[in-house]
């Protein structure tokens, strides 16, 4: 029976309560059968029979919270404008931070807040590298209330990583980093922040997933939450049940600009080791190898023969090596595969960095690596990253040679002037094949190839012009491969492509 209440005229009171009373006396016979003492049906106690609430974190947070400082940045004046037009982010980058107050009327400087916490008694503070970016002065805010001068010891832009430093007579409450290797999917976690400027706000949640890869930086390998995170929360802590932290809160993925339940925190793992490196000398130092390398797609592992499973080819392809680096002086040449360092799996170019970055400079490693289907091993000594790894890398040779033309694959080569040299923005040194024309709809227009790329390899033969380029293709289509891998520079990028053979050259 539903009941409708609507305003009447007086005339119809009479009429309604009839039909309201008729309606209770229904309902009495109907709720007294509901209400029999049938436990059976007792949904309610048949939970409580068995009932054991959920432990509450309202203990730890209460433990924990005081380790949690509220960051107040006072930005640079020049910086003021740029951070107000940073606040429309892209998604999955860091938090629109800083969250700047508008100051419409003056030029002034802008406040911002974020979050942080302490690691040491004597006042060492963990927070995100874009919190204290472009800082001119930084104050942490402590649970009781107290304002505090915070000096920067050092920034990690690679890793969204900061330390800061404050001073006062007694030890200072700190939380312990965990061990984020242990973390695993579904396990509750909390995060403590200052999130809109609300300091101390709790919100919890579970990892919904390991290793995360957001596009922000080469060295990315985010624990992903569930626990609502947004501007403000950017360097808190992400803590397990024994109150120890295990990620720093960094970044979220959002449509809107608020939580949509999608963050990223830093795993505690690399906080320790980059936070250990700032404390001691200001400044993060990396391993170097001297390589560039790529993702091996499905195509590019059948190309070059490398097993694929669940649709992926595990490894790390070497594109280019730095001429005299630490790679090319052990060996290891382009069309390489690493597969292993230190023992260490190695399934993708982002694991490659993150694991060579962590072996200090004039330290050994041991590199795992296929050649031509075969798998070969080597020690080399990594040497520190130079300040601009990019700028190290340019193939040398010479070339010659006249037009060449592959119709079956799509290509028209050509010598490498001087004039296209310079054209196209390529060092002096670089050699190989000009790639004149694409033919469209060609295997080689659907791998990507495009006039202006230039063909210094194929598979891991190096060719400086377009004769040697036209044999080295032959002879991968005499050898019924289904796929040519060709190795290309377009502009300073070098990078490997994988052309489909037509059916009647490919092997069957």
């Amino acid at each position: 029976m539903k009941l409708f209440l609507a305003r009447r005229r007086p005339g119809q009171l009479a009429a309604l309560t009839a039909v309201m009373l008729a309606g209770g006396t229904l309902a009495a016979i109907s709720l007294d059968s509901a209400f029999a003492n049938d436990k059976a049906f007792d949904a309610t106690s048949k939970v409580q029979k068995d009932f054991k609430p959920i432990p509450s974190f309202a203990p730890l947070v209460k433990d924990v919270s005081p380790a949690v400082v509220s960051v107040t940045v006072h930005l640079k004046v020049q910086q003021a404008d740029n951070t107000q037009a940073q606040n429309g982010m892209p998604p999955g980058m860091p938090f629109a931070f800083p969250f700047p107050f508008p100051q419409p009327q003056q030029p002034q400087a802008v406040e911002a807040k974020g979050s942080g916490f302490f690691i040491s008694s004597d006042g060492y503070i963990v927070t995100n590298n874009h919190v204290v970016k472009n800082a001119k002065s930084v104050f942490v805010t402590l649970s009781d209330g107290s304002k505090l001068p915070a000096k920067i010891v050092g920034t990690d832009p690679s890793t969204d990583l900061a330390v800061l430093k404050v001073k006062r007579d007694k030890p200072f409450p700190y939380l312990q980093l965990g061990d984020s290797a242990k973390v695993v999917p579904g396990q509750w976690v909390i995060a403590i922040g200052n999130p809109f400027g609300l300091a101390e706000t709790v919100t919890t949640g579970v990892v919904s997933a390991l290793g995360r890869d957001i596009g922000d930086g080469q060295y990315d390998s985010f624990i992903q939450i569930d626990a609502p995170i947004n501007e403000g929360n950017s360097g808190g802590p992400l803590l397990n049940q024994r109150g120890e932290v295990i990620g720093v809160n960094t970044a979220i993925l959002t449509p809107s600009g608020g939580s949509v339940g999608i963050g990223f925190s830093i795993p505690s793992d690399m906080v320790r080791r980059i936070a250990d490196e700032l404390i001691k000398s200001g400044h993060v130092t990396r391993g170097f190898i001297g390589v560039q390398v790529q993702t091996i797609t499905p195509e590019m592992a059948q190309a070059m023969g490398v097993p694929v499973h669940d649709g992926r080819a595990d490894g790390a392809l070497i594109a280019e090596t730095m001429p005299n680096g630490p790679a090319a002086k052990a060996g290891l040449k382009p069309g390489d595969i690493i597969t292993k360092v230190d023992g260490k799996m190695v399934r993708d170019p982002r694991e490659l960095a993150l694991a060579i970055s962590g072996i200090k400079p004039d330290g050994k490693a041991s590199i795992t690596y296929l050649r031509g289907g075969a798998s070969h091993e080597l020690n080399l000594r990594v040497e520190k990253m130079p300040a601009n790894a990019e700028a190290a890398f340019a193939p040398g040779g010479s070339q010659s040679g006249p037009a060449m033309h592959k119709p079956e694959l799509g290509l028209s080569l050509a010598p490498l002037s001087d004039a296209a040299r310079q054209q196209l923005n390529l060092p002096d040194n670089v050699s190989g094949a000009l790639i004149a024309h694409v033919a469209p709809n060609s295997p080689a227009d659907e791998a990507g190839l495009r006039s202006g790329d230039v063909i210094v390899g194929v598979g891991s033969m190096t060719v400086n012009n377009p004769d040697q380029a036209v044999a080295a293709i032959r002879k991968a289509e005499a050898a019924k491969a289904k796929a040519i891998a060709l190795r290309v520079m377009r502009g300073n990028q070098a990078l490997f492509v994988a052309v489909p053979l037509p059916k009647e050259k490919a092997g069957k």
